[in-house]
């Protein structure tokens, strides 16, 4: 440095050129190298780790050995023969909503404004709520879902669109308004397995719950009421209780479908016909069939009586 210094006072033309030329090329290289640096160590701070999603504890076997075996809900899927198909649709959407709407009271105090901000599901998906302008809007858990029972217990009391009645017709739209308010209650089982399923586990209902979610999949598998990009975000819990077919949109029922397994990548295993194993007894729980048990009987009930 001293021999830099006795070089510039000796040749003032090389220490101008030092300072105008070169110097602000190396202050302007230090802060690129400096911005360089604070950016890479940015990123990593802000990286979103890869694996961040929570394992799925309603994934564990200890838990998915509560249900009942696949093969008797199907029994109650299937359309009773000389019993109208719209009729079938109400009686199983008004038992899927009182179920639903039963078993997210058990656990509803759980689900607060501070604790659930949003409406999600597995894999951190969102839902968001229209609006009567048919905005989207983004909505707490408990309002989001207190939407999605007021809506629904409106619609199944306005006797136009839901008739108990004898004699009184289906609206031509009925079957697609059944597909949304089934695919709103997938949206309140999928936040229920996602967020409350510890608290469920707690109450001894998560047989209950997984009854019910394989009974509404069964369902909606076999008529073709939910949309398989809606139905992806459980579709792992139904690989792993042998609810779903290989290939959702190959058009294949459920009860044609082979065993998977939880360590399957969505292909089939070979071996036997999709079971369950259960703990409970083998009779079938009166809060799953008890519409169903009516509509097939020797003279059709209507469940929303």
């Amino acid at each position: 440095m001293l021999q830099c210094r006795r070089l510039w006072s000796k040749c003032p033309l090389v220490a101008r050129r030092w300072r105008m030329c070169i110097l602000p090329h190396m202050k302007y290289r230090g802060m690129f190298v400096l911005n360089f640096v604070w950016k890479a160590r940015r990123k990593d701070k802000d990286a979103v780790p890869a694996n961040q999603e929570e394992p799925k504890m309603y994934l564990e076997s200890t838990v998915l050995e509560c249900t009942i075996p696949e093969s008797r809900l199907r029994d109650l899927v299937d359309l009773p023969e000389g019993l109208d198909y719209n009729e079938w649709l109400a009686s199983h959407t008004l038992a899927f909503f009182d179920h639903i709407n039963l078993l997210y009271g058990t656990v509803s105090e759980f689900c607060t404004m501070s604790g659930c901000p949003d409406m999600t599901g597995p894999g951190n998906r969102q839902y968001l709520w229209f609006d009567e302008k048919g905005k989207k809007c983004k909505v707490a858990a408990p309002q989001y879902i207190d939407y999605v029972m007021t809506f629904t217990q409106k619609t199944v009391n306005d006797e136009s669109l839901f008739p108990t009645k004898f004699e009184r017709d289906f609206p031509p739209s009925f079957e697609s308004l059944v597909k949304k308010i089934h695919r709103l209650l997938l949206h309140v089982l999928a936040h229920l397995y996602h967020a409350h399923f510890r608290e469920m586990v707690l109450l001894q209902l998560h047989g209950h719950l997984h009854s019910l979610f394989a009974h509404f999949t069964l369902f909606n598998y076999h008529f073709s009421l939910v949309d398989p990009k809606d139905a992806e975000v459980l579709q792992d819990l139904a690989v792993a209780l042998g609810l779903c077919p290989p290939n959702p949109s190959d058009g294949t029922l459920p009860s044609q479908a082979t065993t998977m397994t939880t360590e399957d990548d969505g292909s089939a295993a070979a071996g036997e016909p999709a079971e369950t194993t259960t703990t409970a007894a083998d009779t079938v729980p009166t809060f799953v069939s008890d519409c169903a048990i009516a509509a097939s009987g020797d003279s059709a009930v209507s469940c929303m009586q």
